[in-house]
């Protein structure tokens, strides 16, 4: 996501606020800067090439930029564990290769992600005692009482799943790892709003994204394939033999592995769909159904079933494989060529670099990726040290731009670092705004990863509003269910500040930073600030 510095047009849309005209346009033709990137080494056309930790001395030269693109923004607690371990070490406890150092999550965040229910109850039981509410209809009252009492809950649902999501953006050390739960989600994405996936989002990113974000890429396709959020969102529910849906079959070739240029056909879709049939899951809680000759094949894992009634025993031929007809088998046989394909290795590495690096990565260091992938299985963490190690990305830190929840998140980690906030509402209003609400793509390639889809002059009066609400400290962050508020004033003008951000800055921002008429104003200038816009 490269992109320069804001546009004049576009500051002057935040007049808005009436604050310092003359001083934010200057700043809209300051470098991002001061000091310009080191230079990037001259050893090899792509950087140091290491599959095991993190080598190249032009982004060790950059520890708080690199800290800026592999978490969701640099704050004063992160920043002093940096300073204690280098990057190098950093890195390597980012992709959890080492112990992490300094404190873990504060602990009022830990319980209140332990006080909400998708926590405390598993999918299985959420899913049947939501089924149970909609089947509550003895008569009319009950059955209009039942239906708002199943809304509400789905609405509970999505907002403890979003909330959850949030605070561990905000407040994990394991910084990386909720960047790529955030990422592979979006690679994998459903839609909350559709039928009851909402009592399934909680667990879709809990078990299907998060312990394999950093795995191999093989166990994502694996996990959410066999997931009911996945398989309810694409309609593979509907799909069965002599009835087939080629929904879910089209969107794992061309969104979830080869992409749509990656070589496949028509006809491998329908086989694809011919294998994928019977694949689906059960609301109801009972026993197995009597199949007979079958009765060996059914497989029911929580909500998730193969019903061999339903599935097309018949040979396929997918991808140039041919694929004999034994049942759930299939599935895992075509995942296995999938996720193995070369395709699958340019397309999966391009969207990371995409994400890390910028909207237009070089062919040759995707290319690098890709070898990558082929040569460890999908290894993410190899493929990740492959770009963290290259020359590209070495001279891209800082120059990235943020997309609205990297804005968002970076932000309140700036403002309130450890800080525990109990109202994680505005947050959720702030991304809806901004056009990138946590599970509200409908469509299923994502929300995009380019710079243009976030850079519009309403993007940026947007977000100018979000960092004065911040910096005045009057956005309800602090809030309990009691209504109780306490004062959530930011410091920003803090070491980090004097260490980091000041000696980063340009000197149009600083400029405009030395005329603010209050602590209020500074905050919302260096929130809205064009180095702010960047990673």
């Amino acid at each position: 996501m490269s992109h320069p510095i804001y546009k004049p047009t576009q500051l002057a849309l935040l007049l808005c606020s009436g604050i310092l005209l003359t001083s934010l346009v200057a700043c809209s033709t300051a470098p991002t800067a001061n000091k310009p990137a080191p230079a990037a080494p001259t050893s090899t056309q792509n950087g140091y090439s290491s599959t095991s930790a993190l080598v190249n001395p032009s982004v060790i030269a950059q520890p708080e930029l690199l800290m800026q693109r592999l978490s969701w923004g640099i704050n004063p607690s992160s920043a002093q564990v940096l300073k204690a371990i280098g990057p190098a070490a950093y890195v390597q406890q980012q992709l959890q290769l080492a112990p992490m150092t300094g404190p873990g999550m504060p602990k009022a965040i830990q319980d209140q992600i332990a006080a909400m229910q998708i926590s405390q109850k598993d999918m299985v039981t959420i899913a049947m005692e939501l089924e149970q509410m909609r089947q509550a209809n003895d008569d009319a009252n009950a059955k209009e009482e039942s239906r708002k009492a199943y809304r509400e809950q789905l609405n509970r649902l999505d907002k403890e799943s979003q909330s959850r999501a949030i605070l561990r953006a905000i407040y994990s050390p394991q910084q990386l790892q909720e960047q790529m739960c955030w990422f592979w989600f979006n690679h994998f994405n459903v839609f909350q709003g559709k039928a009851n996936i909402r009592a399934m989002l909680g667990d879709y990113e809990d078990k299907a994204i998060r312990p394999h974000a950093l795995g191999h890429f093989r166990e994502l396709l694996d996990a959410t394939s066999h997931h009911p959020a996945m398989l309810r969102y694409l309609d593979n529910e509907q799909n069965a033999i002599n009835h087939p849906n080629e929904n879910y079959a089209r969107e794992i070739m061309e969104l979830h592995s080869m992409g749509v240029d990656g070589g496949y056909t028509q006809r491998d879709v329908q086989e694809l769909a011919r294998i994928l049939t019977g694949v689906g899951f059960n609301m109801k809680n009972d026993g197995p159904p009597k199949l007979g000759q079958f009765q060996d094949q059914y497989v029911r894992r929580g909500l998730f079933e193969f019903n061999p009634r339903r599935h097309d025993y018949g040979t396929k031929v997918f991808l140039g494989h041919t694929i004999k007809g034994r049942g759930l088998g299939e599935l895992n046989e075509a995942l296995d060529i999938l996720a193995t394909h070369p395709s699958t290795a340019h397309f999966v590495s391009k969207k990371l670099a995409m994400f890390f690096v910028s909207d237009t990565p070089s062919t040759a260091l995707v290319d690098s990726m890709a070898q990558t992938y082929l040569a460890t299985n999908g290894d993410i963490k190899a493929i990740l040290l492959t770009m963290f190690n290259s020359d590209e990305f070495a001279k891209s830190l800082g120059h990235q731009f943020k997309d609205p929840q990297h804005y968002v998140f970076s932000s309140l980690r700036l403002a309130y670092d450890d800080r525990a906030i109990l109202n994680t509402g505005p947050v959720i209003n702030w991304l809806s705004r901004l056009g990138q609400p946590r599970y509200g793509k409908l469509t299923p390639d994502g929300y995009s990863l380019s710079s243009s889809a976030w850079d519009s002059p309403g993007q940026m009066t947007t977000r100018f509003e979000i960092a004065k609400t911040i910096g005045n400290g009057s956005a309800g962050l602090f809030k309990s269910d009691s209504g109780n508020e306490v004062a959530g004033f930011p410091k920003l003008s803090n070491a980090l500040y004097f260490d980091y951000w000041q000696k980063s800055l340009s000197a149009n921002t600083l400029k405009t930073l030395d005329q603010a008429n209050s602590p209020q104003e500074w905050n919302t200038l260096l929130l809205a600030s064009p180095e702010m816009m960047n990673r």
